[in-house]
């Protein structure tokens, strides 16, 4: 009969063979091309208006076309925010930082971004940023 372990389990040491492709479909494809050019797109619900980051084909509400694209500036409001005070594995960021979710000025949804040109303890809800994009190359 096997009796469960004496002592607890800390972590599981294994490898992990996980391939896969990613096929970024027209509109994502547009998008990343776009934030390639320090550009970001979103997509016009045709029945409500509502303007979708990054762009879908269709309205998640009215099931709509949202065929329209449209130019957004690259800044917002922060919506909501995490100050990360642990470091994460193959990122070289400086602790503590903010993950915020940002409402672009002319959007109906949030994404999410890196907050770093300011202190943790500065960013709070209603705080409006603006892209700082990485340089060429």
């Amino acid at each position: 009969m096997n009796e469960p372990p004496k002592e607890r389990v800390k972590y599981v040491e294994s490898s992990l063979y996980l391939p896969y492709h990613y096929y970024a479909g027209d509109y994502k494809a547009i998008y990343l091309r776009a934030l390639k050019d320090k550009r970001i797109l979103g997509s016009k619900c045709g029945k409500t208006g509502k303007v979708f980051v990054p762009p879908i084909m269709s309205s998640p509400e009215s099931m709509a076309p949202c065929d329209q694209l449209v130019e957004l500036p690259d800044r917002g409001i922060v919506t909501t925010f995490c100050v990360v005070n642990v470091p994460v594995y193959g990122r070289d960021l400086e602790l503590p930082y903010c993950v915020a979710s940002v409402a672009l000025d002319g959007a109906d949804v949030s994404i999410f971004g890196l907050i770093q040109e300011c202190k943790a303890e500065d960013v709070h809800m209603g705080t409006r940023v603006q892209a700082v994009w990485a340089p060429d190359g």
